[in-house]
């Protein structure tokens, strides 16, 4: 288990945050299983800047009484040891069980410093270990009552230790010095002395004189090309954030630009997805990767340049952009009761649908952009109303409820917090059964922003006026302004097309790219093989790294790997097909390395949501083996207690499963040459036009570089 949060300790600054933790001693009232502590040895570097204190503290652990009974004891005795380097800035704090340790070992860790970019800042990270040997045949009861009041301890740590900071602040206490060395002490790099303490039952560690200072802002940074503590920046594009929602924006993009070597979002565009899982790292990162490699899978960032909205959707979509809301949030009307969802289905195909949709997206965010940029003040949400009037049965069709939910499903997935606020209109009476198919695939916060109004509700108090200017209240709901949305009505059936005609062109819609996507299972590696016929031909790879850990091998072989036959049950190959992509794997198990193939690249190990580019000069003509394999991490040799990862693994089917989205090429030498030679020539007369201002011009040079 492993506990992470950062605390904002501006108010009390310096050697606060411990003076505050030193106060849970001898005993604290915020901790009812916490009965009583003593301190068994207390010492301090010569300089003064180390100071350790050991302990033994005393617990009631809330387990049943008949299981207190069979163990024999009412208390259980853990020993604390906490290290307190004012040099560096650290508390540094131990434990582990003195009670039972020979059938239960629970080992804790826990840690105090200063945030790296903003030593205002506390961090605070905890982990614990917990392996139970035996215990009476109570091992699953154990484990229950150890992890219950383990997440009980976590989840009050915070709270506590902010507690014990505003009873300092209400004390007036506002600063306590940091520590300096004396002018006659020693320096702890000459001297590694300590003086041992007496032993007392109650601790008395710090006797440091607690001046009373004014509070303490947080220093904003002047730099103009480091808007991470930039308080204008901030307030001008990103709105109101706590130190620790800054924290993760910094963080995560950070590790973005370490490992992403494609194009890193805005900070906007992060914040979102730090938002849609409430500032959980892990989470956000992981659904931000996700959405990234869909969107150069699928090259959405270009979508608005290149998608061209057929016919049937400019005369039957009844759905456009109009005006803002009173924040100023670009304002979405849908008028779905006007709209023959079963006509477009057939007619357009689910997959135009949905990338109308996303279309719709993409230009909400760049007119969110624009409205930050004209109203002053950061705008990343808008807002959408939805008319009803017309909704009938017929809107219930399966295919059009079953496009519906796919839609929805990939706008959650990839444009989050994206919805400030949706109006519902004249709902009727066939809503209800519309909401109960719909409403579980949308997230629980985005249905928080639903307002649903029936009938002339929403002219009333409360109702559309509170929320739009009424000089853009659209005609069609009692307004004066005219909307340029389209009335819709019936697609005609001329226009529809067979079933077969839509599967080929959604087939033909979603792989306008590149790139395929395989799976990579633990004992089942991925294999691409590439015949090579000239020497000193190029091999090329780009590949993102979407779910998971993998090792990419690069082989060379003589012999030619048999293609995996249909029936994976059959013969020495094997290929499956996954909803995430195929597996293929071509190395025959008699094969033996360095006999019948030989590596001809090192082995490159790459973590989840990197991007990889590499080429490689064949030496041989052949075959040539692009593999990737499931990477399992090294097990610790330091202990013999599980690692996390593991036991998580283990609950986990899905954990043994890595996902690539992979582009290979062959290019000959002269052509691998030529290709680059050109390229750069391209970009230095693309540099002299720009210098010499000759615009006209660029479009020439910059389409075929494109290309």
């Amino acid at each position: 288990v492993i506990k992470h949060y950062e605390s904002n300790a501006r108010f009390i600054v310096g050697q606060g945050p411990y003076v505050a933790y030193e106060r849970r001693f001898p005993t604290c009232h915020l901790i009812p299983m916490f009965v009583d502590s003593e301190v068994l040895e207390e010492t301090e570097s010569e300089d003064g800047s180390v100071h350790n204190v050991q302990r033994r503290c005393k617990l009631d652990v809330d387990a049943p009484r008949l299981l207190k009974r069979i163990a024999g004891v009412d208390y259980v005795y853990f020993s604390q040891e906490n290290t307190l380097n004012k040099r560096e800035r650290t508390l540094h704090i131990e434990s582990h069980n003195e009670t039972f340790s020979n059938r239960v070992i629970i080992h804790e860790l826990c840690s105090y410093s200063a945030h790296p970019e903003n030593e205002d800042w506390t961090c605070f990270e905890q982990s614990a270990s917990l392996d139970i040997k035996s215990f009476f045949g109570f091992e699953s009861t154990v484990e229950k009552i150890a992890m219950k009041q383990y997440a009980s301890s976590i989840k009050k740590g915070k709270e506590i230790i902010e507690f014990y900071l505003n009873q300092l602040e209400e004390e007036g206490i506002s600063h306590v010095p940091r520590w300096t060395p004396s002018l006659d002490a020693p320096s702890s790099s000459s001297s590694s002395t300590v003086t041992t303490k007496p032993v007392c039952a109650t601790p008395k560690l710090l006797q440091l004189e607690l001046p009373v200072t004014p509070a303490v802002s947080i220093p904003v940074s002047t730099d103009a090309n480091d808007h991470k503590l930039d308080a204008d920046y901030i307030k001008r594009y990103l709105g109101d954030l706590t130190p620790l929602q800054e924290s993760c924006l910094i963080r995560l993009r950070q590790w973005l630009q370490e490992s992403h070597k494609g194009k890193i979002p805005k900070d906007e565009h992060i914040l979102r997805f730090l938002r849609a899982r409430d500032f959980n790292m892990e989470k956000a990162r992981e659904i931000l990767c996700q959405s990234l490699t869909w969107r150069k899978q699928h090259q959405v960032d270009y979508l608005l340049e290149t998608w061209t909205s057929p016919q049937v959707l400019s005369d039957y979509y009844t759905g456009g952009w109009h005006h803002h809301d009173k924040e100023g949030r670009p304002l979405y009307i849908l008028r779905l009761g006007q709209m023959d969802t079963k006509g477009l289905v057939r007619a357009l195909g689910e997959e135009s649908l949905l990338r109308h949709v996303l279309s719709i997206n993409e230009e909400g965010l760049r007119r969110c952009e624009e409205n930050t940029k004209v109203f002053g003040r950061p705008i990343s949400c808008w807002t959408c109303l939805v008319d009803l009037e017309g909704l009938n049965m017929r809107h219930l069709w399966r295919p059009g409820v079953k496009a519906l939910l796919r839609i929805i499903e990939v706008v959650e997935a990839n444009y989050p917090e994206t919805l400030g606020r949706l109006l519902i209109l004249r709902a009727p009476r066939v809503f209800p059964v519309l909401w109960t198919l719909v409403s579980p695939f949308i997230d629980e916060n985005t249905r928080k922003k639903f307002l649903i109004y029936a009938g002339n509700d929403y002219q009333g108090p409360g109702g559309l006026l509170d929320y739009i200017d009424k000089e853009v209240i659209p005609d069609f709901l009692g307004g004066e302004c005219m909307c340029e949305v389209p009335e819709g009505g019936l697609v005609p059936k001329s226009l529809y097309r067979t079933a077969e005609e839509l599967e080929n062109e959604d087939i033909s819609l979603w792989t306008e790219t590149i790139y395929q996507s395989a799976s990579v299972f633990k004992g089942a590696p991925h294999e691409v093989v590439l015949e090579i016929i000239d020497a000193a031909s190029v091999i090329t790879w780009d590949f993102d790294v979407c779910k998971g850990d993998v090792v990419f091998h690069l082989y060379h072989s003589k012999r030619a790997p048999q293609l995996p036959r249909k029936d994976p049950l059959v013969g020495q190959h094997s290929s499956i097909t996954t909803p995430g992509g195929n597996n293929v794997q071509l190395i025959d198990k008699s094969w033996t390395l360095g006999l019948d193939y030989s590596m001809v690249e090192s082995p490159l190990t790459c973590k989840e949501g990197e991007s990889v580019q590499g080429s490689h000069v064949t030496r041989w003509p052949g075959f040539y083996i692009l593999q990737w394999r499931f990477h399992t991490m090294p097990g610790s040799a330091s202990t013999n207690l599980p690692r996390v990862d593991d036991v998580l693994a283990s609950l986990q089917v899905s954990s043994h499963k890595c996902k690539v989205m992979y582009y290979t090429e062959v290019i000959g030498s002269e052509d691998f040459r030529l290709h680059y030679l050109t390229s750069n020539a391209r970009l230095s007369l693309f540099v002299l036009q720009l210098e010499k201002g000759h615009s006209h011009s660029l479009t020439k040079i910059v389409s075929p570089l494109l290309a």
